[in-house]
């Protein structure tokens, strides 16, 4: 059973002419009153990727680790600069299935292998407050690095970690930082022990050697430019940003974090609509395909997160009301109607993302962005290319919020809103991708897209929750229990969407009034 560990800490080496680094006294940092020695842990520690480095490409770390307090299996996960998931399992002979998992997007089906061996002989220390409390570990590390594929390189340093305490504040990072600079400490160069362990050891540059490393040498910076110039530069920017976003929140999906699910959704929705009103640079004999696949992986997000969004709804507006308006146990039937339709709608998609299906989707997507099927037009002027395209898709609101204007509230106006909000959506992403084209107008689009959305999808919304109602009024009343609170609700949600059809025309007035492309 894999567990979670926030873990916020800083790395520091020795200055380039320093040697290797020594720690100062810790006592006069602030809200420090003592420094405890923990001793010496003695660290075994094997490193697992792709041979081709797929999880390090990605700052990921894997690895198996025997010695200190926290033997077992590590994944690591970047969160943001200097902040990592630590995801455990217990110490087994082979990768255990629940971190596997969590790297499917990165490794899809290549082996994982061992690449690195870090020895390192862990000096302890607690930095502690005047209560006792844990402030922060720090650890001088000297570490023994043996590469085990991609080279037979050996690398040997020192350095110095320090990690936040859990629930600590960061700030005290800062004062930690403070006194290590003032005794010639700098902030490490490199990410991660794999990361220094990679450089050091790789015997694929003729100039390094299988001897032990002293000096380290920073990497130059990577010398690309994609700064986007052309039609087909802004698409394909914006393509391969979604594609990141999708194999990025893979793990988060599989963890179920908060938003990671709608987030991914969102993302495949981009691309797939991207494909569509850029038909013009990018071949949709190639793109169309591939948009069907991600039509069916925001299907399968949604299952579950649609139910999530209606039973948020139903539950808010039932807070809302008076005690008097609550007659049976209206609680207990929502919460088990909501249980009954989302069992097994999380193992489905996990299901879903271990399967081959999403699995050839995501080589798909990375064919696309790295070998993308342009057409002439790709090759010219955003200005011109790009505009056209946002007002098509425009053209295409207008169109259906126009027949949706000209119906009478019911059925078939419900139905034309939501056609609307399609439209409204689709032309919201295309305005995204236009933006760092087209700059103000493309952004404004964007702004006011977002603004029709919110105002459709608070319809349908209220359509769907309606027919919930009615499901929900209707295993009431089977059951013998009162109706009358889903009837209730039911009025409020209708109210919701009058309101939301009497605003509609004033807004897109404006809306229409206001558009600069």
């Amino acid at each position: 059973m894999a567990d979670t560990k926030r873990e916020i800490e800083r790395k520091y080496e020795g200055s380039p002419t320093g040697g290797d680094p020594a720690l100062p006294d810790l006592t006069r940092v602030p809200g420090v009153s003592g420094v405890i020695d923990k001793g010496v842990a003695d660290l075994d520690a094997t490193y697992y990727d792709t041979a081709d480095q797929r999880l390090a490409a990605a700052s990921l770390t894997l690895r198996r680790r025997t010695g200190g307090g926290d033997a077992g299996w590590h994944l690591k996960l970047p969160v943001s600069e200097g902040v990592r998931d630590e995801i455990r399992a217990p110490l087994s002979d082979t990768v255990p299935d629940s971190l596997s998992a969590l790297v499917r997007s990165r490794v899809r089906e290549a082996e994982l292998v061992p690449v690195v061996r870090l020895l390192s002989a862990r000096d302890v220390r607690h930095l502690v407050d005047a209560s006792g409390a844990l402030l922060a570990e720090v650890s001088v590390d000297r570490v023994r690095a043996e590469r085990l594929s991609g080279g037979t390189g050996v690398a040997e340093w020192t350095e110095i970690e320090v990690e936040l305490a859990d629930d600590g504040d960061p700030v005290f990072l800062d004062k930690v930082e403070k006194k290590l600079r003032k005794a010639g400490l700098e902030r490490s160069s490199s990410k991660s022990k794999l990361a220094r362990a990679l450089s050091d050891t790789d015997t694929t540059d003729t100039k390094k050697t299988t001897h032990t490393t002293k000096k380290r040498v920073k990497p130059a910076p990577a010398p690309a430019d994609r700064t986007p110039r052309t039609a087909g530069d802004h698409v394909l920017a914006y393509l391969r940003t979604q594609r990141d976003a999708i194999v990025e929140l893979d793990p988060a999906v599989r963890r179920d974090l908060h938003d990671s699910v709608h987030s991914m959704r969102v993302a495949t929705r981009r691309m797939r609509s991207a494909f569509r009103s850029y038909g013009k640079i990018l071949d949709r004999s190639v793109t169309d395909p591939i948009g069907e696949e991600l039509k069916w992986l925001a299907g399968e997000l949604g299952v579950g997160r649609d139910q999530e969004v209606l039973t948020e709804r139903l539950t808010t507006a039932l807070d809302e009301l008076p005690g008097a308006l609550l007659t049976g146990p209206v609680r207990d039937r929502l919460r088990t109607w909501s249980q009954a339709r989302g069992d097994g709608s999380r193992r489905h998609l996990i299901a879903v993302l271990d399967g081959s299906r999403y699995l050839d989707l995501l080589a798909a997507l990375d064919g696309v962005v790295t070998d993308p099927p342009l057409l002439k037009a790709a090759s010219g002027d955003p200005s011109k290319v790009i505009t056209k395209a946002v007002r098509k898709d425009f053209a295409k609101v207008s169109a259906r919020v126009d027949q949706a204007l000209d119906l009478a509230p019911g059925t078939d106006r419900d139905l034309a809103m939501h056609e609307a909000r399609k439209k409204a959506k689709r032309t919201r992403y295309a305005a995204e991708a236009a933006t760092p084209a087209l700059g103000g107008p493309a952004a404004g689009l964007v702004k006011a897209m977002k603004s029709l959305q919110s105002l459709l999808g608070d319809h349908q919304d209220s359509v769907m929750a309606r027919e919930a109602l009615r499901d929900l009024a209707a295993q009431a009343h089977a059951a013998g229990e009162s109706a009358f609170t889903y009837g209730v609700l039911y009025g409020h949600e209708e109210r919701r969407a009058a309101a939301v059809e009497a605003a509609f025309p004033g807004e897109w007035e404006s809306i229409r009034g206001g558009s600069g492309i």
